[in-house]
This record gives C-alpha cells, structure tokens and sequence, in this order.
C-alpha cells in the first residue's frame, strides 16, 4: 500500500521530533507577540491623534518619528510658461553690500535677491497650507488683534493660511475678518506663573500641537511672537526645509558677543569659537516635519537642564540657537523679516521693515507671580 506523505512526518528519533515541535511553538508565540505589539501601537497613534487635548497632555508623551505621517507637496514649485520678468546678471550681484548666503550654501533673504511676481507664481499652484502659531497669554493678549490685522494686510496674501492662536484667555480673541481660504483656531493652554515658564513650555506646547492635528491640517509652519505687526510684505519667499531669523540687535556683533547659553553644564551651551549668526526665537519655522525635530529635540533639552536646576539665559531662545549651530537652517531671513521698533532708525542696509516687535512696556506686561 502507498504511503501517505503525513506517515512520514515525524520519524526519526524523539530527540528530532522534540526539536521540531519546540521550533513551531516558538515561531507561532511570535508571531502572536508581534500582532499585539502592532494592536498596540495602533490604539496609541488613534488615541493621541484623536482624543487627547493639549492641557491634558502629559510633558513626556509624544509619537515617535516612525508613528508619524506629514503632508508633503506632490508637486515642485515651477514658473508658469509665459510669465515676463527682468533678467537678473551673474556679475552684477543686487546686494554687494550685504551676506546674502552662508558658507553652508543656504540663502539669506533680503529685499532686492529675489523676485516676488516670480515666487508666487511658483508656489501658488501647490495649494499649499501655512501654519502659523502665537502665543497670547496673560496681558500678551492686547497684542493680538494689531498682530491678526496686520497679518492680514502683508503675511503670505493669497495663500492659505491657518492661524493657531494659544491662549489662556480664549474670550479675549477678537474677532478678525480673515481672507477667503484663511482660518483661526483657538488652543487653550494652562495661565504659567511666569513669563519665563511661557517661553520655556512654547516647544513643547508646539510640538503637541503638531503631533495631535498641525501636521494633517498644514505643508509649512512658522512659529511667530504675539508683541509684533507686519509692515510689509512677508511671503512665500520664506518657505524652505528649516528656516530661521538673523536677530536685529547681534547682526554686526562677533560671535563671541552672541548671548548664547555658556555654561557647559546646560544642554543650550555654546562654545565662544562656535556659532554662525545669532538666532532670534520670535521667528522661525519650515517644513512640518523638521519643526517637529526642532522643537522635540529643544523641549527634551529644556527638561534636561530642568531636572540639573538649570535654566538657560534666554530659556527657548537659547535651546533654538543651539540646536541651529549645529542642524544649519536651509533658508535664514534677514533682520527685515525679524525687526525692534527700539532701534530707531533703520540703516541703509534695511531697505524694508517687513515684521517687527512693537515698543512696549515689557516690565508692565510680563506677569511673575
């Protein structure tokens, strides 16, 4: 008689049929192990995407870059045939008189190195969403109407724009008439004793933000101070990867004048034979995705320094420089895009105020309780 394949299935000695049955076992707890773990990580990403809010979120929870999803232009920024603009010569430069890239090939953006007719009509077509963040919290929120209209007037007009206003007061939002194809949401956050806790917690309150909806609703982000108004035009000229703002008052200084954070013990420090320019923390911004790593990274270094009893001289400030010495911006602004109304006169070098911080009695509206 024939033998059916399944008769032979075990022979062999018992030592052989232990192995086997040892190895099936182990093959199938894992695979019972991994469905679980995926289940897992499943019901956290649902959780935290839908159903957690901001004054609830605890400090140390977040998503890792894996459990993550970003928009992401599918298209390039192309100029639409037909369009006529003045040529731009290779040896007649538009600003011999100021930097207009760094060693690390990045641009830095001043009035006359590019052409605006051209840089809209580039990025028009990609529909694209910019998130922007303010902080009014406590008396900060006098200045948001000024701030909102403004905005309105010279800030990425034409683009879709969705303001994500963080307040501890939210009855005290005004009601502005925005754009077709702009919107404002309101995020209530916990009123800080100090106006140092404001700045130290604004990385992690960002960060939250982005992980639970930003990061579905958005393509850029710029993260803005409340205390400021616009002049001019601000627009898609700014957009890149990771950008940040040359600070109006340490432009002509050497870097060894920069307020950096010098103690070695903090995790902002800075040695004095390092640093490029000196970043202010009222503007920066790019790419969902990289503002994310930046202000993960400057929210874990400001608990780190927290739990040493170290706070860095200029809390966020401080932790954004150094993160930015060493991950380079791919696109800097020039103190045109980042000014202070403190400094008077402009100089020759500012052809065009376009954003700056309104003088202001800082004692008066900073609360320290």
């Amino acid at each position: 008689m024939q033998q059916r394949p399944s008769d032979n299935m075990f022979k062999g000695t018992p030592r052989l049929r232990y192995f086997l049955i040892l190895s099936a076992a182990v093959l199938i707890t894992g695979l019972i192990g991994s469905t679980i773990k995926f289940q897992s990580h499943f019901s956290k990403i649902l959780s935290l995407t839908g159903k957690v809010s901001l004054s609830s979120l605890p400090a140390t929870v977040s998503l890792s870059p894996k459990e993550l999803l970003w928009r992401h232009s599918s298209h390039r920024p192309t100029i639409p045939e037909g369009l006529e603009y003045g040529q731009y010569w290779l040896l007649a430069p538009r600003r011999p008189d100021v930097l207009t890239i760094t060693p690390w090939l990045a641009p830095i953006v001043w009035e006359g190195t590019f052409e605006p007719e051209i840089i809209d009509n580039m990025y028009k077509p990609l529909n694209l969403t910019i998130a922007t963040t303010v902080f009014a919290v406590g008396k900060y929120t006098r200045f948001l109407r000024d701030f909102l209209e403004t905005a309105e007037q010279h800030y990425m007009v034409g683009f879709r724009v969705h303001y994500y206003v963080f307040t501890d007061q939210p009855k005290q939002v005004p009601a502005v008439t925005l754009a077709p194809g702009r919107k404002l949401s309101v995020i209530q956050v916990p009123k800080f004793n100090r106006w140092q806790e404001i700045s130290l917690r604004r990385m992690e309150i960002i960060q939250t933000a982005i992980e639970e909806r930003i990061r579905k609703e958005a393509d850029y982000i710029y993260c803005l101070d409340v205390d400021m108004r616009f002049h001019n035009r601000w627009g898609p000229e700014v957009l890149d990867t990771l950008v940040a703002a040359i600070h109006p008052w340490f432009y002509t200084l050497d870097r060894e004048q920069f307020t950096y954070e010098r103690r070695p013990a903090s995790k902002a420090y800075v040695p004095k034979d390092q640093g490029d320019f000196y970043y202010m923390a009222a503007v920066f911004g790019g790419r969902i995705e990289d503002v994310h790593k930046l202000t993960k990274t400057c929210r874990e270094n400001l608990e780190e320094d927290k739990k040493n009893n170290l706070e860095a001289a200029w809390q966020e400030e401080s932790h954004l420089n150094r993160y930015l010495v060493y991950k380079k911006p791919t696109k800097l602004l020039s103190p045109e895009y980042m000014w202070d109304d403190l400094k008077g006169h402009k100089p020759s070098e500012i052809r065009l105020i376009r954003f700056s911080a309104i003088i202001k009695n800082k004692a008066e509206v900073r609360e320290n309780i």
